[in-house]
């Protein structure tokens, strides 16, 4: 039986997380023919380098087309130039970004009006949208007018080749407490901050933090404000190296801890891989989290924006090696049974069949 063909474009690096996940999902089930951008330039040129390559991909044979993260600008135009369904990976809110969590510009000024009108144009140009949690689901249905049936979850997931247990640190080896990103807002680096100043007089624990962001700059000025001890800052690395800095840590941080709305509703695609690899995991109490995570099970929940509750959550998990290896143990266990890239595919197959 010939499998269906999907064409798969985005509008961001095709290698951003969750574009290189949909992709390894889509093939689990699919012949895909990959129509992307990687090269230098802003995401508008990027678009405009892709629609010469699309209209002579839409030519060939296909039976839906896979805009990806960020497809926002390419939904538009592929519903105007395919008959075929156009299935949108929505992802974030472009209002709920700009305006609310980075607060680059007002919700109703000019350009927050844009992008409440982009999202919500987008969204119902497409034959049907994805977003990663339930919560988030319900924003885009309660704030953009979405049809409830016209917008299904799809968790991220993680990358088996990637992230998988590695040998644990030698029983020598500092007690760390890992994170790493991008440094917006809704993560609130600041909170772990805090929680290493509170922790300062436990003295095997070190912080060990990874990334840049336009945080970057605030979080290491309140680590030299409070002069934090045993936290260290280090340059982003390579996604292929992750899993190695991963595998020194003793506890690591998932989050999001920070204390806006869109904070709430995401699960960030760190805590699927921290999970993967066998990892004792601390994330935000959060509706998104709670969908498909239990604290105490596979995770370690705390409350959000809070600095004291964090630091509680570490060092009850520093104090006790049970709960550190069962809440590891039964988080890979449940990451391998509910979101390999079997399952992953077979969930937008599952999705994909209903548009076909």
């Amino acid at each position: 039986m010939t499998r269906p063909r999907i064409l798969f474009t985005c509008g961001n690096e095709a290698a951003y997380v969750r574009n290189l996940l949909v992709r390894r999902a889509l093939l689990e089930q699919f012949d895909v023919v990959e129509v992307t951008d990687d090269r230098p330039g802003s995401l508008m040129v990027r678009n405009l380098r892709l629609l010469p390559r699309l209209l002579r991909a839409l030519r060939m044979p296909h039976d839906l087309v896979f805009a990806g993260f960020y497809g926002y600008l390419l939904t538009l135009f592929l519903k105007r130039v395919t008959l075929k369904p156009v299935l949108f990976d929505a992802f974030v809110s472009n209002w709920d970004t700009m305006c609310f969590d980075r607060q680059s510009f007002q919700p109703y000024s000019t350009l927050g009006r844009l992008a409440f009108r982009l999202d919500r144009r987008a969204c119902l140009t497409a034959s049907h949208c994805l977003l990663d949690t339930t919560t988030h689901r319900r924003y885009f249905v309660d704030t953009f007018g979405i049809p409830d049936s016209h917008i299904s979850t799809y968790y991220v997931g993680h990358d088996e080749e990637l992230f998988y247990p590695r040998p644990a640190p030698s029983s020598s080896a500092p007690f760390v407490v890992f994170y790493y990103g991008s440094y917006l807002p809704l993560h609130g680096v600041e909170h772990i901050v805090r929680a290493a100043k509170l922790l300062e007089f436990e003295p095997d624990i070190e912080f060990r933090l990874i990334g840049d962001g336009i945080m970057y700059p605030l979080a290491r000025q309140l680590a030299d404000e409070l002069q934090v001890q045993r936290l260290t800052f280090h340059p982003p690395v390579p996604y292929v190296d992750l899993p190695a800095a991963i595998a020194q840590a003793s506890i690591c941080l998932g989050g999001p801890f920070g204390s806006n709305d869109k904070a709430r509703r995401v699960i960030a695609s760190k805590t699927f891989q921290f999970v993967a690899m066998g990892k004792p995991t601390i994330v935000g109490d959060s509706p998104a989290n709670r969908e498909i995570f239990t604290h105490g099970e596979n995770v370690i929940m705390c409350r959000m924006a809070d600095a004291k509750a964090l630091a509680s959550a570490i060092l009850s998990l520093c104090r006790d090696h049970s709960l550190r290896t069962r809440v590891a143990q039964q988080g890979l266990q449940y990451c391998q049974d509910a979101f390999s890239m079997a399952k992953q595919g077979l969930r937008l197959r599952e999705i994909i069949e209903q548009l076909l």
